[in-house]
């Protein structure tokens, strides 16, 4: 917006001794301290009723009211009055599977499945054991190895069956301590599904490596015995069968569907959470990889209950909830090239010949399997920033649905409620782990030689590796934290920070939300931004002042939103509009 009249000179804020001022720094993630805030409150130029409103505002001067389990934590800021369109995925998004329970119970058909396949029948005798496997890890098929990575693919993690690899073999098998996971040589079990299938591949790498009857390859690429070789790419690919079979073709959902409530959990917020989104002018929809008869059961289940959106209001089928319903999506391939979108009979599931071309109509739910995000925009006429998706599948659900078309995007990650107080604990040796570091940075640059012994640099890197180990060991999992290893962030940490711009715990946390919040990321600085002293905010900035020498041209966005404000017609202003907010 340009000031009008104004010079084009660029106002430079100044101290009282006439130095030039900056603004409190945001790079440790705190909120600015109710002084900051009132001091900038008063050199804007609103209206008294919004001051009022503002210092009445419960998160004005602290935005983390809530408990950590009921948040949505913010990578990207999003502005909810830009939302039209809101759309969920169903497994592990709306259905929450049980775990460890669910995750026994899908192993053990898994492992049934590869014995009926010639494997050796005392594998049935194995346990799952609920503490050891973690998403996000990467089976690396030519040496059989479980690989964590850091955001770069630099190896956090190196396991061959259960056991610890050492030094030697990981520079032999890794000579730079790198993987690419891009390499068709590496698989990345990135899904709660793949929980089961973590542990299975450890197991059977594990059971062979160990048994009398087989020895190692040279290449240490498998094992052999007298009759038979066999290498880790083709235990991998019989394990992955093994598991499409039980998925597809297997009893696994069969059995789900027979007994729901041992395997999923069920909310009571969710008629509420999905009406208000509606009340408020938005379009909600599901998009599922599983087919209808899967699908209607899993969704009865989880709205089956004794009222409506709220406790007193009459019962309402599930599918009064969507505006659209797309099973058999077949993602991430709906976020690429797609599949022919055809309608569905919901009385019987069967699919309708022919391309679906129809019109959709307002306050009736549209049924329909395959198609892609694309066929989706057009049908609806929706533009990618003006859709939030929200999923569990960080590959199927998040990147590929923000890289692809551009849409906005709520991670939910189950385990995060566990992190966050895992994360509790270590703190303390996470500062610890920190000034180790900056100890070892000093002592590699100081000036001269010899003047650090190099057995003292030593002492202190394995000193680093001890007590990264102790702050993983606070963590439930075997493996460490999910987002990191040390001070170090994980692969999966990497792709949740630059491709969900919002995740929690649950979907349901939205329902703690105003329906036209605006969710704001902390400000993060650059390194060289960093380095520079802070000070606080100076109370002579105020916004007259500056809208009095700056001049905005019209294409410039601060906001990602900010494109949408002059011809987007904003959500939720009528005095009748719901709000998202439960209590």
């Amino acid at each position: 917006m340009a000031s009008g009249g104004a010079s084009d000179e660029v106002f430079v804020p100044r101290t009282r001794n006439g130095g030039p001022t900056t603004t409190h720094s945001l790079a440790s993630g705190r909120s600015p301290t109710p002084n900051e805030l009132g001091d900038v409150l008063a050199g804007l130029n609103i209206s008294l009723e919004t001051r009022q409103a503002l210092s009445r505002c419960a998160d004005f001067t602290d935005g983390h009211q809530l408990d950590h389990s009921d948040r949505v934590f913010v990578n990207r800021s999003l502005n909810m009055n830009t939302i039209k369109y809101v759309g969920f995925d169903m497994d592990y998004t709306l259905a929450i599977y049980k775990s460890p329970i669910y995750d026994e119970f899908s192993y053990g058909l898994v492992m049934q499945r590869l014995v009926d396949i010639g494997y050796p029948r005392e594998l049935l005798d194995k346990k799952y054991d609920a503490s050891f496997p973690q998403r996000g890890l990467f089976f690396d098929r030519e040496y059989g190895n479980l690989l964590k990575l850091d955001m770069y693919g630099n190896l956090l993690l190196c396991l061959h069956g259960f056991s610890d690899v050492d030094a030697a073999t990981v520079r032999h098998c890794y000579p730079s301590k790198f993987a690419t996971p891009s390499e068709s040589r590496y698989f990345c079990l990135n899904t709660l599904f793949n929980l089961p299938e973590v542990y299975i591949l450890a197991l059977m790498v594990d059971f062979y490596d160990k048994n009398p009857d087989f020895k190692k390859l040279e290449n240490g690429t498998g094992v052999e015995s007298e009759e038979l070789c066999l290498s880790y790419s083709s235990i991998f690919q019989d394990v992955r069968l093994a598991i499409d079979w039980v998925h597809i073709e297997g009893s696994l959902k069969a059995r789900t569907v027979e007994d729901l409530e041992s395997y999923v959990h069920k909310d009571p917020q969710l008629p509420q959470l999905l009406h208000n989104l509606r009340e408020s002018g938005r379009k909600v929809f599901l998009i599922t990889n599983s087919g209808w008869h899967y699908t209607k059961s899993m969704m009865e289940y989880l709205f089956d209950l004794p009222h409506g959106p709220t406790p007193g209001t009459a019962h309402r089928p599930w599918t009064t909830y969507f505006d659209f319903i797309i099973v058999d999506a077949k993602k991430p391939l709906f976020f690429e090239t797609g599949t022919v979108l055809r309608q569905v009979d919901p009385s019987t599931g069967a699919l309708k010949i022919g391309k679906f071309k129809g019109e959709v109509r307002d306050g009736e739910t549209c049924y329909c399997a395959g198609g892609s995000s694309e066929v989706f925009c057009q049908l609806t006429g929706a533009r990618g920033k003006e859709i939030l998706f929200v999923g569990d599948h960080i590959f199927g659900d998040i990147v590929r649905s923000k890289k692809q078309q551009g849409w906005r995007t709520f991670l939910v990650v189950p385990e995060l409620n566990q992190e966050i107080q895992d994360w509790q604990g270590a703190q303390g040796i996470f500062n610890h782990l920190k000034s180790l570091e900056f100890i070892l940075s000093r002592m590699c640059r100081m000036p001269g030689e010899g003047e650090v012994p190099e057995m003292d640099i030593k002492r202190i890197r394995d000193t680093i590796k001890s007590t990264a180990m102790a702050m993983d060991a606070h963590h439930r999992s075997r493996l460490g934290s999910l987002f990191r290893s040390g001070s170090r962030q994980s692969y999966f940490a990497m792709q949740a920070m630059r491709y969900a711009d919002l995740y929690a715990s649950s979907f349901i946390n939205l329902i703690n939300y105003p329906d036209r919040y605006l969710f704001r990321a902390t400000h993060q600085l650059m390194p060289h931004e960093q380095s520079l002293p802070t000070v606080e905010s100076s109370d002579e900035l105020s916004a007259p002042a500056v809208q009095r020498g700056i001049s905005v041209p019209s294409s410039y966005y601060h906001d990602e939103d900010d494109e949408d404000s002059d011809d987007t017609p904003a959500l939720g202003q009528s005095p009748s509009a719901p709000n998202l907010t439960s209590r």
